[in-house]
């Protein structure tokens, strides 16, 4: 079932938005060559809890930390180690903060130091997938019309998508209906309607989109090894379009 959500509620989601935006910055300033995953997720649970709040991922069907950091080929939900990041990789941040009972998500896909143009061209192509399918939001719309966008965008930029994984309502719970994919038909789905809260994320691959299940329960990767890009905001449906509750500018 999708819930509407209240004048209240989406205060309060925005507020939780606004300061997970603020946490996300200073975790992607901390990314550089020499650093370690497990210093970024220290970073993080701290600052969630100066804000007073309560790390979403932590404890979810078991995930072990606040943060997940997935490198190069690895998709989303990679737990933070000891591993030092290194001039090259890119790294995809996802972050989730609960606060007065409501669930904030959002993730980023950074360059570590100097990267290949290739790397980049999936950084900035993801990111501008998720732009693109923002800017669709309104109500009347059909989900499919938001996924078809995404779909289009990533594949003119000659990228596979990641159909195996998909965006998700949000609210008192961390993953509500509806699932919102990353590719689709037009004219179909779920329609849009004014108070719902959604993440969309767009997860892309410089290859095949097949995916796999990494050895420590956790992590999703591509199957071929191919880099792999992971952006998500989350969002408030409005009159006449939306709000992203999670903007970093």
């Amino acid at each position: 079932m999708i819930s509407i959500k209240t004048d209240k509620e989406i205060e309060i989601m925005a507020k939780n938005g606004k300061m997970l935006a603020k946490i996300m910055k200073e975790l992607a300033a901390m990314a550089a060559p020499g650093i370690t995953t497990n210093e970024i997720n220290k970073a993080a649970e701290g600052l969630i809890f100066k804000y007073k709040g309560i790390p979403s991922f932590k404890g979810y069907n078991g995930f072990p930390a606040a943060l997940c950091c997935s490198i190069n080929d690895q998709i989303v939900h990679t737990p933070p180690s000891d591993k030092v990041l290194k001039e090259g990789d890119i790294l995809s941040l996802d972050l989730g903060m609960e606060y007065n009972g409501y669930h904030s998500d959002m993730a980023i896909t950074v360059p570590i130091g100097e990267v290949s143009s290739e790397a980049l061209h999936l950084i900035r192509a993801t990111r501008k997938a998720l732009k693109r399918g923002i800017k669709k939001v309104r109500p009347g719309i059909r989900l499919g019309d938001i996924s078809n966008t995404i779909q289009r965008h990533l594949e003119g930029q000659g990228l596979g998508i990641v159909r195996d994984l998909c965006g998700h309502g949000i609210g008192k719970k961390l993953h509500e209906d509806p699932q919102i994919l990353n590719y689709g038909k037009r004219n179909k789905g779920i329609k849009v309607e004014k108070g719902m809260v959604f993440c969309l994320e767009p997860m892309a691959t410089m290859g095949g989109e097949k995916i796999k299940k990494e050895e420590d329960g956790f992590t999703f990767a591509t199957q071929d090894g191919s880099l792999s890009a992971h952006f998500e905001h989350m969002m408030v449906v409005t009159e006449r379009g939306c709000r992203v509750l999670t903007s970093l500018e």
